[in-house]
């Protein structure tokens, strides 16, 4: 083996090699085993949230392959349908050229030339996390066989009355010229304005007070409402108001919508702009007046003074206007939230436009049972809540979208505006018996993205198509993924799936966190705290690492900002840390439900850890080849019948916690088991035996033995979180271990009952490590080199202590590094020592000649010294009310912490000199 651990020259080279081997394809005689991964937009990277997911599922991909599951991972992109004709569109404006320009089949060559050319970074991305998805398979949305399933599944729920053309407000992107998804608009709290105005009675009366953030939206209000048991206004319902600017009447009416608290009472209504609006306009038969044009001009159902003004320049005509007419009551400011598209960065508006529709009523119903009756489980279960929530309310489904790049309507208007769906122009014609000479067109619009997406889990096996492998695969076992896109995407997938394939698309849903930065801020663009996992994987140096985060930024004045804090956090770059450290950190932060810090530190720290286990398998490796190895159980020492035991019980913990899809318990036993018993125990165990040339040879074959199986069977233990160190070594360690298997990959799973527990050997060498232990707290409080041989005397030793001393005085001069044990006869007076206690053994390190007690005092006053200054600093700063305050709580919490630190600290080092007190 290398002498130290480069992932760079091992990474790419084992994963060509599983996926030329086809090792990642569904094989074996067990159980299916299935994962679809969510498929990422063809037109993206692989971000932070993608590698810690796809850690998660590859995790689970692996573990259940060797546990002998017939295991597919289904790969595949999504055409995201905005997102990539505007990637599209932006390298034509680039030439002055728009896609009307090209008319639509010429700009869908430009797309799918594209699709081709740019689209596979993702899957390239994919490989070098290591991720085992089975490539043969791989599926895109707009592929033959899911476009024809995609047409399928819309014909037969437009045959059942399940699909409908209607008017209904949707959110429209005037940039974009399309409707757009709530997933797809971004609200956010903004600075605005609330402007109050003043409706006329129409019997001169008097007049009534509205509130609006959107002023220009009363050119198309066609009520005002009030509380029906608001005693203010309780006289007024049923009577009118003169709408300002308009020449229009309007009626006053009761709806229980309205909050009687807020503002004057009463709420201006403007059904065709405003989703509450909408339904309060369905209630009472309110007439829907569009304003605006696609662009979000005012149109030619507005008075002719704003006709053709853009939105915001009506706004402040209308405001104007109110004033100069006396009309204006007041304007506060006033924060409020702003939806904006995600895409054009543009407001999105409500507006009122012919859409299609899924009537999702019907399928919900059977949708939420299943989650009920337990066929499907969220993990965490909170998060089933979430879902009754939105199914128990759920709204029928806008599924169409004004774009070019997509899944076209399968619908043909003729010349009188009549339309057929089918799925085909030929079908349609043969189906209603319309001529050659009648006029079709089809219908201009896409689906939806989410159309096609909820029917990834059965569209990608192959249906509608037969054969498929729906029997096989489907139900899947489990689906990962955010709990951002539980109503998008997982709700609808549950209904489809139920609705075409008749069962429940998954067993369980795992929902996991969100990764922020290491300050727990949400990773954007805008804010210049993306890290790209490749950056981790390969390293980067600082400037091209500031470049990659100040450039194309949606805010060019936060440039400077970001510029300094990347060269604060980073200031020497990103080193190199490999695919399996950061694998094994996603791993470690993989809790359940709950959003995820990720610092640098925890990746150095694994990174360590890989090198542990590289430095591990080198040691063991020097020890076993060409030298007598025996597996066996017939001749272990204590400390190879400790080691099996202890792995045993972290085999079944791990098994424990993959099963619950706790990742990150499961990587906490892997790495305290590897870290602190393998490595800092065992190893070090072995080296007296193994060293010592008149030992048994017996013995030293039965200890090779242990530490050959042990590291086999760990690497097996590993391999599903860090695949590649794991194949490398276990490469070299396999042929010692008397196996001829070609990959890691296939090999079993370790079972816990092939190491079984011996409390024994447990309870033994819990003694001998409590003495070595007591050993090395003297040494650090005393300051005395670790290499050097200490005289050890025992006092109150009873029977067994004694007899234990003399069975492990191998291991305990040899690790503690001792030069004798003597025990201390009953009644003599004991040497001026430095103690150590276990059980009612007193362990004691004489300290004549040891120790240069006055230089050794110097040094502690020293550290003491600075320590209390320190502190005085930490408690001056905490007993300040303005600091306490003013200053974010992490800071606070962090001074909090070092106070507690430095007491603690300057405790210890006072109990160190009261010590060297006692010996001077």
């Amino acid at each position: 083996m290398e002498k130290s651990y480069q992932p760079a020259a091992i990474e790419q080279r084992w994963y060509k090699i599983w996926e030329q081997a086809g090792y990642f394809a569904p094989a074996g005689e067990g159980e299916p085993y299935c994962i679809m991964i969510p498929p990422p937009n063809v037109t993206g990277t692989l971000h932070m949230g993608h590698a810690f997911q796809d850690t998660i599922m590859d995790t689970l991909t692996r573990y259940h392959r060797m546990q002998g599951r017939n295991t597919l991972w289904q790969p595949g992109t999504d055409h995201a349908g905005i997102a990539t004709q505007m990637v599209v569109e932006r390298q034509l404006e680039a030439q002055n050229i728009s896609r009307h320009d090209l008319g639509r089949d010429a700009f869908l060559d430009k797309v799918w030339e594209w699709k081709e050319q740019s689209g596979n970074t993702i899957a390239r991305q994919l490989r070098r996390m290591g991720s085992s998805v089975d490539w043969q398979r791989e599926r895109f949305t707009m592929d033959q066989g899911l476009s024809e399933a995609v047409i399928e599944v819309f014909v037969r729920l437009h045959q059942e009355g399940l699909i409908y053309r209607g008017k209904r407000l949707v959110n429209w992107d005037p940039v974009l010229h399309t409707a757009v998804s709530d997933l797809e608009v971004i609200s956010e709290e903004e600075q605005g304005h609330l402007w109050h105005f003043r409706y006329p009675l129409t019997d001169g009366s008097g007049h009534l007070v509205v509130a609006t953030t959107r002023p220009e939206t009363m050119l198309g209000d066609t009520a005002v409402a009030v509380h029906p048991e608001d005693e203010r206004y309780r006289h007024l319902i049923g009577k009118t108001v003169d709408l300002p600017l308009c020449n229009r009447t309007i009626p006053v009416i009761a709806d229980d919508y309205v909050d009687p608290e807020f503002g004057s009472g009463c709420v201006k209504i403007t059904p065709a702009h405003d989703f509450n609006d909408y339904e309060v306009g369905q209630r009472h038969n309110l007439p829907l007046i569009n304003i605006f044009t696609v662009d979000a001009a005012i149109n030619d159902n507005a008075p002719e003074a704003y006709r053709g003004l853009d939105r915001y320049v009506a706004r402040k005509q209308i405001v104007a206007d109110f004033d100069a007419a006396g009309l204006l009551e007041k304007i506060d400011d006033h924060k409020l939230m702003v939806p904006r598209g995600d895409r054009s960065g543009q407001v999105v508006e409500p507006y009122l436009t012919d859409q299609w529709y899924v009537k999702t009523g019907p399928l919900a119903k059977p949708a939420i049972e299943a989650v009920e009756d337990g066929r499907i489980k969220f993990i965490p279960e909170n998060w089933s809540k979430t879902y009754f929530e939105w199914m128990h309310n759920i709204q029928d489904w806008c599924i169409s979208r004004q774009l070019w790049w997509g899944h076209r309507i399968p619908a043909w208007y003729d010349n009188d505006g009549n339309i057929f769906v089918g799925r085909s122009e030929a079908e349609v014609r043969e189906k209603h018996g319309l001529s050659p000479e009648v006029e079709l067109a089809q219908d201009e619009d896409v689906l939806d993205t989410w159309f096609s997406s909820a029917l990834w889990p059965f569209s990608t096996l192959g249906w509608p198509q037969e054969p498929n492998d729906v029997k096989t695969f489907y139900p899947t076992s489990v689906l990962v993924t955010g709990f951002d896109i539980i109503f998008f995407w997982v709700a609808r997938m549950i209904m489809m799936g139920m609705k075409f394939a008749g069962d429940v698309p998954f067993r369980e849903v795992y929902i996991h966190g969100l990764i922020r930065d290491h300050e727990g801020q949400k990773m954007s663009k805008s804010k210049g705290n993306v890290l790209d996992p490749l950056d981790l994987i390969d390293g980067i140096e600082l400037e091209p690492l500031v470049a990659k985060r100040t450039t194309g930024l949606m805010q060019p004045q936060l440039a400077p900002k970001i510029e300094k804090s990347t060269r604060t956090q980073f200031p020497n770059g990103i080193p190199e840390f490999g695919t399996d450290a950061l694998r094994f950190t996603f791993a470690a932060l993989a809790s359940t439900g709950r959003d995820i810090r990720f610092d640098l530190g925890r990746i150095e720290g694994y990174r360590n850890f890989c090198n542990k286990i590289w430095n591990a398998a080198r040691f063991v490796l020097m020890n076993t080849e060409n030298a007598a190895v025996d597996t066996g159980t017939a001749h272990l020492g204590l400390p190879d019948r400790w080691i099996r035991s202890r792995f045993g019980r972290t085999v079944a913990e791990v098994t424990r916690q993959i099963e619950h899809y706790r990742l990150d318990l499961a990587a906490k036993a892997l790495y305290e088991f590897t870290w602190n018993e393998y490595c800092d125990w065992y190893l070090e165990l072995t080296k007296p035996l193994l060293q010592d040339e008149t030992a048994d040879a017996d013995s030293q074959a039965a200890t090779r033995g242990t530490l050959i199986l042990i590291l086999e069977s760990l690497l097996r233990c590993l391999h599903p979180i860090v695949p590649f160190i794991s194949e490398e070594i276990w490469q070299r360690v396999a042929p010692v271990a008397g196996s001829s298997a070609p990959t890691i990959m296939l090999q079993p799973y370790p079972s816990a009952t092939d190491f079984p527990v011996d409390d024994e050997a447990e309870a033994e060498l819990e003694w001998l490590m409590g003495f070595i232990l007591g050993i090395r707290q003297i040494r650090g409080e005393m300051d005395i080199a670790p290499g050097k041989r200490l005289p050890v005397v025992v006092q109150d030793a009873d029977p067994a202590d004694s007899q234990r001393i003399e069975q492990h005085r191998l291991y305990l001069q040899n690790v503690a590094r001792l030069e004798r044990i003597d025990t201390l006869d009953a009644g003599t007076e004991p040497p001026t020592s430095a103690t150590a206690l276990l059980g009612t053994m007193k362990i004691l390190v004489p300290m004549a000649g040891l120790v240069d007690v006055a230089a050794e005092r110097e040094r502690l006053f020293k550290q003491r010294e600075k320590a209390a200054a320190e502190l005085q600093k930490v408690t001056a700063k905490l007993g300040n009310e303005n600091f306490v305050a003013r200053a974010p709580e992490d800071v606070v919490a962090k001074e909090q912490a070092r106070r507690i630190t430095l007491e603690t600290e300057i405790g210890q080092l006072d109990d160190q000199l009261n010590k060297l007190g006692e010996l001077s």
